[in-house]
């Protein structure tokens, strides 16, 4: 016959078996927090990118190559000037203090997509860069095909785009690269994307008062763009350009602003693979483009 076991002493033992159970749980919860959090592979190289599963250089990579370590003239442990990351989902969970200790300054993350897709790790980035004192920024991968330039801006300055003066908050940014899940220009003729272009740019203005930037390649702008000069005066440049010490400059752009020139630096707080960038200035020039001052 079974010892006689009190109702009292059960619910003693029941209560500690709870609590055993939620300090493990938080135990648990502490150890996969506290580091990064292995990253997701990406389609490999020549596999399609569906809608939604794009990042900063999907398409750059079908015209530069596959990313190797040995990419990039500046070594990607160069932390020289005032150095900076891109990210989107595919980085997992980021420690953001330590990338901040390993000598980051700022940080662009992906929000939007297209007209409907919002990065599942874009709260968490924006939130957590920002809190370890990074100066941050959101970025929209164009869809061309997918709607008109207006209606993507109205939808990443909706969706995390937008813009206050506070020394924290970079201007959103316009990726517009080689689509990486069909025809190079998406199949918009060379005056067609002038006016997807010029049309999120004045859209994304209207909502936040600030000029967008534009991440792009020398390659495809002039390709698709058909050399246009039209954005010259008006957008901050963010070329991407790996493997050389100083990369080219789409047509009418009279130098860059931001320069991504490794697809698969490696920075502490991120796991696996990340994009480098080098912002052209000092600290200062970098807070006043925050603020609007420049």
């Amino acid at each position: 016959m079974p010892a006689y076991s009190s109702p009292i002493r059960r619910l003693i033992r029941s209560r500690g078996a709870l609590l055993a159970g939620v300090l493990g749980s938080v135990a648990a919860l502490l150890v996969t927090t506290a580091g990064p959090a292995a990253a997701a592979e990406p389609p490999a190289p020549g596999k399609p990118v569906q809608p939604g599963q794009a990042w900063m250089g999907a398409g750059t990579r079908i015209e530069q190559g596959p990313a190797s370590s040995a990419d990039g003239g500046m070594s990607t442990m160069d932390t020289s000037g005032v150095q900076g990351i891109d990210v989107s989902h595919w980085q997992g969970a980021i420690n953001w203090g330590s990338v901040k200790a390993a000598g980051i300054d700022f940080a662009y993350m992906k929000a939007t997509e297209g007209t409907s897709f919002k990065d599942s790790r874009f709260s968490a980035n924006y939130t957590g860069s920002y809190n370890a004192g990074l100066i941050r920024g959101a970025y929209h991968f164009a869809r061309p095909d997918a709607s008109n330039g207006a209606t993507q801006a109205n939808y990443f300055a909706s969706s995390g785009g937008g813009w206050s003066r506070d020394g924290k908050t970079l201007p959103g940014v316009l990726d517009i690269e080689h689509n990486p899940s069909g025809s190079m220009c998406y199949g918009l003729s060379t005056t067609q994307m002038r006016t997807w272009v010029n049309d999120f740019y004045n859209t994304y203005k209207a909502r936040t008062t600030r000029d967008v930037v534009i991440y792009t390649t020398a390659s495809w702008w002039n390709t698709c763009t058909g050399n246009w000069t039209g954005m010259s005066t008006k957008s901050p440049l963010w070329v991407a350009h790996w493997g050389t010490t100083s990369p080219n400059i789409p047509s009418g752009f009279p130098t860059w602003t931001i320069w991504q020139y490794s697809a698969t630096g490696r920075v502490s707080g991120v796991s696996g693979d990340v994009d480098r960038n080098k912002f052209n200035g000092t600290m200062t020039r970098l807070l006043a483009l925050a603020n609007n001052t420049a």
